[in-house]
């Protein structure tokens, strides 16, 4: 015998003695995952399965139970080095748990946790030779039996004689016995031609003994076939049911594929083996909390036969994964429509997650088939809720499918749409059209009084427009605030559609907020539609509310083309409204070049002043506009350049008042009166001494062509501009009042 000094019991052992303790202390599961894969411990699928459980000490508990069935070299793994890098603390606990052993336990052929203890040398010759002939005999034919049965008793005597067919021969009869003797020195992972274990043979035998002294000797539970089978798979196949729970309850996973992506359950349901079945599924659903199931996999793959059959005997329809996604979910999101009628005939419930993945995959036929089966499952809220995102979809047969199951065809979501109103905004002409023959109502509006024909003129749809126009539509219902939908066709410059209006009887001249729709089309600078107008006999001398006609709208917008439209139709060019401004006004406030040389080419007047007496030159000058301001100077021959508005201010005032100097040198340049005084008798540079504008004084008190400013002049309170530049401490004026203090030589 070898020392007794050393007695560490097996790790496994360990592990079932110290289960709880492990189970509570182990927080860093996922790291010590990753380091049980990274030694060969774990299958990565293995992996997934523990970390899909949410519960950390459900979770921990699994780890050891499929590392107990893994067997006592995976437990030795587990401990060192995986548990000691992952969890020191309680790496150290276990081992000072381990060596207060040593005292009971005297047996020196159990292992060490990492490391394997020198063998007893008793017997060993007898080891050897066996060992020698099952290294050059391994396990090569499942199926022949030996001639002569082998006993126990007489193994001693015979060891150099055993073959693989009695190891066989035992793991298929169940000769528990016979086979402990056999194995003494068997490496029980040894495969055959076929990559078949020991395990394997069992499990295709039904030997639930067998299989549980080979999962104590270490057999592993991940071991594949030539197939890619786990000895799950082919218990499950043969229909051995306690061998199957045998496997599932030693850590095998039910949930393993082969290599044509089939799991246990797949082959046990596919060759009737329906108990097998059965317990498949209650052990699926004792273990495997949120988690994907046999019915998940049937779903994903169409397997309609097999979701049948697990139905039948069992699985839930509504089980949910861990992303609480259920079967029916995944049937109807990759459009397996067979499948999905399997569970929808089983009750599946259908919720709004199921729905949307239905809309995604937008394939009418599966949304059909929903419909077909949620009439008695939902709310009248649910199915309206549906009957809208099928409209927004343009889904005219799903629409009509949920007309036929009662959903009122006028009914109104939260905004008041009804379908008839939201498929005419979104131009799906397939659903309305659909609603038409339902007898949608198509007068309906919305809470605004928007109708139907306003919002398909909006849409801009021909074809839409042209049924409820043939339906009998007044061309003139009113919308919000009187407009017509010839108002909107102006706006959204719709000619083609403002033609058909006016076929049909649109009145031209219509009146919305004080706006026809010649009005509108002018002002959002709309050629087409502008022409379309004319051309149906607008008005174009009617007033807005401000007495602005269409020409006044066009040149505030400064479309050139509209205003010509718009003159040679006989627009009066200077037509004025209320406050006298005409369309030359509103040019040359806005900085129209091109309108203002259209209108002074359709004769308008350039030295037409408003209630204030402000030419356009005055508004040209006070905004900056250089290009206007030219362009009516030239017009008028400069003659206009000293033009004066009711304040005596003329446009060089506004000019300086707001620090417009390129403007400031064109009035210079045209002659305009550098010393010009208004009522209060302010000149141009008081107006800019009093913005403080440093760089218009500048010009103005430099400025040496002809004239100069008169630095002494003062106005009616009998200021200089210096001393205006002096009332006001803004660091500007206070540089004003230095500049002019130099230019006055009261300072150097």
């Amino acid at each position: 015998m070898g020392s007794t000094k050393f007695t560490n019991p097996y790790a496994l052992e360990v592990i079932r003695t110290k289960e709880k303790e492990l189970v509570g202390g182990i927080s860093n599961t996922e790291d010590l995952l990753d380091l049980l894969v990274a030694n060969g411990v774990l299958l990565p699928e293995s992996r997934v399965l523990v970390s899909s459980i949410a519960a950390r000490d459900e979770k921990n508990s699994r780890m050891l139970s499929i590392l107990v069935s893994r067997g006592e070299r995976a437990c030795r793994i587990f401990f060192y080095p995986c548990l000691k890098s992952a969890e020191p603390d309680l790496y150290q606990s276990v081992k000072t748990y381990v060596s207060g052993l040593n005292q009971n336990i005297k047996d020196t052929r159990r292992q060490l946790i990492g490391y394997l203890l020198e063998k007893d040398c008793k017997g060993s010759k007898i080891k050897k030779k066996i060992n020698t002939d099952h290294s050059n005999e391994t396990l090569n034919h499942e199926s022949k039996r030996a001639e002569e049965p082998v006993s126990s008793e007489g193994l001693e005597k015979n060891s150099t004689k055993l073959t693989s067919k009695d190891i066989l021969k035992a793991v298929s009869t169940g000769d528990l016995s016979l086979l402990q003797a056999l194995l003494k020195e068997t490496v029980i992972s040894d495969r055959n031609s076929s990559s078949d274990t020991l395990l394997h043979i069992a499990a295709d035998h039904g030997q639930v003994a067998v299989i549980n002294f080979l999962l104590r000797k270490g057999a592993k539970l991940d071991m594949r076939d030539h197939q890619g089978r786990t000895a799950l798979h082919r218990a499950a196949e043969a229909g051995h049911m306690a061998a199957s729970m045998a496997l599932v309850r030693a850590g095998a996973d039910i949930h393993a594929k082969d290599q044509a992506s089939k799991t246990p359950q797949h082959l046990a349901a596919q060759n009737g083996h329906i108990n097998t079945v059965k317990s498949l599924i209650a052990e699926e659903a004792k273990s495997c909390k949120n988690q994907t199931t046999f019915l998940h996999m049937a779903a994903m793959e169409d397997d309609p036969v097999l979701a049948d059959i697990l139905l039948k005997n069992g699985a839930s329809a509504d089980a949910q994964d861990s992303q609480r996604k259920t079967p029916l979910f995944y049937a109807i999101s990759c459009g397996h429509e067979k499948t999905a009628a399997v569970l929808l005939q089983a009750g599946a419930q259908v919720n709004s997650a199921i729905i949307e993945a239905a809309f995604d995959l937008n394939r009418e036929s599966v949304l059909s088939l929903l419909l077909r089966n949620i009439k008695n499952r939902m709310s009248q809220n649910e199915l309206k809720t549906i009957l809208f995102k099928a409209v927004k979809r343009n889904l005219d047969g799903v629409v009509a499918a949920l007309i036929e199951i009662g959903i009122d065809v006028n009914v109104r979501d939260e905004l008041g749409y009804t379908p008839l109103l939201l498929a005419t905004e979104l131009r799906n002409v397939e659903v309305f059209k659909m609603l038409v023959s339902k007898k949608a109502h198509l007068d309906k509006k919305l809470p605004n009084q928007t109708s139907a024909l306003h919002l398909a003129i909006q849409s801009g749809s021909m074809q839409i427009t042209q049924i409820l126009l043939d339906k009998g539509m007044d061309p003139n219902i009113t919308g919000p605030k009187d407009q017509t939908p010839l108002h909107l066709s102006a706006l959204y410059n719709q000619p083609t559609l403002m033609a058909l209006l006016l076929r049909k009887g649109a009145q031209v001249d219509a009146v919305t907020d004080g706006l026809t729709a010649l009005h509108l089309a002018s002002q959002c600078g709309h050629t087409e539609a502008v022409a379309q107008l004319l051309e149906g006999k607008a008005d174009v001398h009617a007033w807005d509310r401000q007495s602005r006609t269409a020409l006044h709208c066009a040149a505030a917008q400064g479309e050139a083309g509209v205003i010509k439209l718009l003159l040679y139709a006989g627009a009066d060019a200077n037509a004025a409204e209320k406050e006298k401004k005409t369309p030359l006004h509103l040019a040359a406030t806005a900085g129209h070049a091109e309108a203002t040389s259209t209108l002074l080419a359709g004769k308008a007047n350039g030295a037409a002043k408003d209630m204030d007496g402000c030419s356009a030159l005055h508004y040209a000058a006070g905004n900056g506009h250089e290009s206007v301001a030219a362009t009516l100077l030239t017009s008028g021959k400069n003659k206009n350049v000293d033009d004066r508005n009711v304040w005596r201010r003329t446009p060089l005032h506004l000019a300086a008042e707001h620090g417009q100097d390129i403007l400031v040198d064109l009035l210079l340049e045209k002659q305009a009166k550098i010393n010009a005084m208004d009522n209060n008798k302010d000149t141009p540079l008081h107006s800019a001494c009093r913005g403080g504008h440093v760089d218009t004084v500048q010009r103005l008190v430099n400025w040496t062509q002809g004239q100069r400013a008169n630095l002494h002049a003062t106005n009616n309170v009998k200021k200089t501009a210096l001393q205006v530049a002096e009332s006001e401490d803004s660091p500007n004026h206070q540089s004003i009042a230095t500049l002019l203090k130099k230019k006055m030589f009261i300072i150097k």
